[in-house]
């Protein structure tokens, strides 16, 4: 008799410890004596609770019908734990889940650890082909596939359209605009123009990448976080704060930034196509969808560029139920799931063909951040691309509050880039 999808709280998960993943008394092998597909797949997702991870459980429903014998164990890891919580989950041995939903510069880091089973030739990367390939880019690690792409995103400015129109301002297209800008609307409404995640470091790349920075040149394998542009970068994103022309905050940035733009306190803020569900939740957007502008990252000095971003969908190296673990990393990643994602959470697919279908071709969102993606600045895929964020984000924060200038924020930062990556320049 098959189970309905198990929504399972990450502390009961981990507390599996010396049990298997997929044993809960049925057969772990993947497929039945007739070929059919079979047991338990434990799959961690990271999105984001109250929106994205409802119809994430749906995709999972719909692949048990597709498969009466197989249980999805679902279970939502929150982002900000998941990459440490499944690294000590499959080092030990016991506790990782089959598949996991991981940001795509964990991908090349799981894979050196020896935890991802590569995808090469199995059910998994069925129509490779048919992939961005900037997309497929983060999968691949030593001439190997360990991941399958889901979804691929970049960042833009939301911005208020009343609030807007009250202050008689033009979205900005540089950043001397934004502070123009930010300053017009204090002035004309009182609100304040920009909420710039003081929190998260993530949201510095676009300035960095704006003044022809970078965090690392990994061809060269310099570090180069701390040069010329990477001081202006820190300048101008202090400027900023200490001009009034934007907010920061030092902790809960998230919750802080979302609160403020759905509420109408603050006129812009820098995000995402994961952002869009919850922003339309907002009162300044629940009863009018068609207040939010989205544009592209204001231009730097040198440049203008928005980081890379996504999530893969991966398979432990350990289950001990790959076959179905395989199957269900194909239909999540398949056309038509990716299409069902894009329609309900305007997530952007990463298979070519799913933009021209009805429902993707003609979504407002998706048709913004597809052109925004197609210029997003790669990161480098190394192993330890996602623990460059934990210094940076230390001395980012650390500039944005005062506590630090701008030379010796990104002074330090590169210090620890030099001790993380050995050998390096």
């Amino acid at each position: 008799m098959r189970r309905g999808i198990t929504a399972t709280a990450l502390a009961a998960t981990l507390a599996l410890g010396a049990t298997a993943c997929g044993d809960d008394g049925e057969p772990a092998s993947g497929k039945s004596a007739g070929g059919e597909l079979s047991g338990t797949v434990t799959w961690w997702d990271t999105s984001t609770v109250g929106s994205e991870d409802k119809v994430f459980k749906k995709l999972a429903e719909d692949f048990e019908t597709k498969h009466p014998k197989v249980d999805v164990k679902y279970v939502n890891v929150p982002f900000g734990e998941a990459q440490n919580k499944f690294k000590n989950a499959a080092q030990s041995g016991s506790g990782a889940p089959d598949v996991i939903r991981s940001e795509v510069a964990w991908t090349p880091e799981f894979a050196d650890l020896g935890y991802l089973a590569p995808l090469d030739g199995t059910p998994a990367l069925k129509n490779g082909a048919d992939f961005l390939a900037q997309a497929a880019a983060s999968t691949e690690y030593n001439g190997k596939t360990y991941a399958v792409p889901q979804v691929i995103d970049s960042m833009g400015v939301f911005y208020n359209k009343k609030i807007f129109k009250a202050a008689g301002v033009e979205v900005p297209t540089t950043v001397a605009e934004l502070k123009d800008v930010s300053k017009t609307i204090t002035q004309k409404t009182g609100k304040t123009g920009l909420y710039l995640r003081g929190d998260d470091a993530y949201w510095f790349l676009s300035f960095l990448y704006g003044e022809g920075g970078n965090l690392v040149d990994a061809e060269s394998k310099t570090v180069t976080v701390d040069n010329a542009a990477g001081v202006k970068a820190m300048t101008v994103v202090k400027d900023l704060v200490d001009s009034g022309a934007a907010k920061t905050d030092a902790t809960d940035g998230w919750e802080n930034m979302q609160s403020a733009f759905k509420d109408g306190k603050v006129a812009m803020m820098i995000n995402g196509p994961w952002a869009v569900t919850d922003t339309y939740g907002g009162a300044e957007f629940k009863d009018d969808k068609a207040n939010l502008g989205i544009a592209p990252v204001p231009a730097g000095s040198v440049a203008q560029g928005s980081p890379q971003g996504g999530h893969n969908l991966a398979v432990y190296a350990g289950s001990p139920n790959l076959d179905a673990a395989y199957a269900f990393t194909e239909y999540m990643t398949s056309v038509e799931s990716q299409a069902e994602v894009a329609r309900e959470l305007s997530l952007l697919p990463t298979r070519t063909s799913a933009y021209a279908l009805p429902g993707v071709a003609d979504n407002e969102i998706v048709g913004f951040f597809k052109p925004v993606v197609d210029k997003a600045v790669e990161r480098p895929w190394i192993p330890e691309t996602g623990s460059l964020f934990a210094p940076l984000v230390t001395e980012y924060t650390k500039v944005l509050t005062g506590q630090t200038t701008p030379e010796k924020g990104v002074g330090a930062t590169g210090d620890a880039y030099r001790e993380l990556l050995k050998g390096w320049k």
